[in-house]
């Protein structure tokens, strides 16, 4: 059984309108729909553009906001209908690193009182942990009675996460953890992530929309658009043979090492804004901004994307993807 299983995860958000006598005159889709596992030991990746759910999706899992319908099992417990005491008690086995390390730490506090301020929530004794805990994110143990101000932003990250496995969680979700950091430090936060796993078998949820970021940390990757997921697979058949159109223009972006190759590569260009979720488009919410169904599809063939929601289903690639017509294609 999977540490995380997410079933038709659903978050919306009413519109309302009016000062004294409010209605709702629409609602935000925000997540519609999403489904995933992350086993034990693992790193599953939510990735895509901004706005399209990823972050909303990993507070919901953890309760951070209250989701509106699906279920979140975690090692065999129903989250969503959890009381507030035991929710309380399953905060110590998830935890989350947040994307901006200058906003998530209180500026007031020292790092030992960052990093010992779970143990107090949860009436524990920290004993020697804030010293080993230091030393596992690669700071030093002096370092304790400084305040967040005097760090840089790889650093302070590095603070962060050594505040998420505090407690010895099994799950962290880690909500675009790098995207605030130079690319430099980018790579040393990490493989500092990959060090940590090893180490004390952490299952990770990772929120990023850079795909190169993805490549080198996750073990599945799971590719949203407008609220739902509509492809996926492991990290290597995403990226060697991508079957989604979104997918596909994705990894398009992403640059090659090799100049002669990237100077003779056809990017996939998308056209047009990403549509609203308060009016997501009919049929397949990606077909206003899909290459295959501008340039390639029958005018039949357009009106079932119109018309009908495809379904995350293999339709012969090896992995599942919701396109009508999904075909593996070697974009990199």
């Amino acid at each position: 059984m999977a540490l995380l299983e997410v079933s038709g995860l659903v978050k919306h958000y009413p519109v309302t309108q009016g000062i004294v006598f409010k209605h709702q005159i629409g609602t935000v889709k925000a997540v519609d729909g999403v489904s995933f596992a992350v086993d034990r030991g693992q790193t599953v990746a939510l990735v895509g553009e901004s706005g399209c759910g990823k972050s909303t999706t990993a507070r919901a899992v953890l309760r951070l906001i209250q989701p509106t319908a699906g279920s979140v099992v975690f090692d065999g417990e129903e989250l969503t209908t959890a009381s507030v005491s035991r929710l309380r008690e399953l905060r110590r086995e998830m935890q989350i690193v947040f994307q901006d390390p200058y906003a998530s730490l209180n500026p007031r506090m020292t790092v030992r009182n960052i990093l010992t301020e779970p143990f107090k929530i949860h009436g524990i004794d920290p004993g020697d942990r804030v010293a080993e805990l230091l030393l596992l994110v690669g700071l030093a143990p002096e370092h304790e009675n400084r305040y967040p101000h005097e760090f840089s932003g790889g650093q302070r990250q590095r603070v962060g996460i050594a505040r998420a496995i505090a407690l010895d969680p099994r799950l962290v979700v880690c909500d675009e953890p790098v995207s605030a950091l130079d690319v430099s430090i980018q790579a040393q936060v990490l493989n500092l992530l990959e060090d940590i796993q090893d180490r004390l078998g952490l299952a990770y949820l990772f929120i990023a929309h850079d795909l190169s970021v993805v490549r080198h940390i996750a073990d599945r990757v799971c590719v949203m658009y407008l609220g739902a997921i509509v492809e996926e697979a492991a990290t290597d058949d995403v990226f060697e043979a991508p079957s989604h159109p979104y997918t596909q223009a994705l990894i398009s972006a992403v640059p090659v090492a090799d100049p002669r190759k990237e100077r003779t590569r056809t990017p996939i260009l998308l056209t047009g804004d990403v549509p609203s979720p308060l009016d997501p488009p009919s049929g397949c919410r990606f077909r206003t901004r899909c290459p295959k169904f501008a340039n390639d599809l029958t005018e039949a063939e357009q009106r079932r994307c119109i018309e009908e929601p495809p379904p995350l289903v293999d339709h012969g690639t090896g992995h599942p993807a919701a396109c009508h017509y999904a075909e593996a294609v070697a974009v990199l």
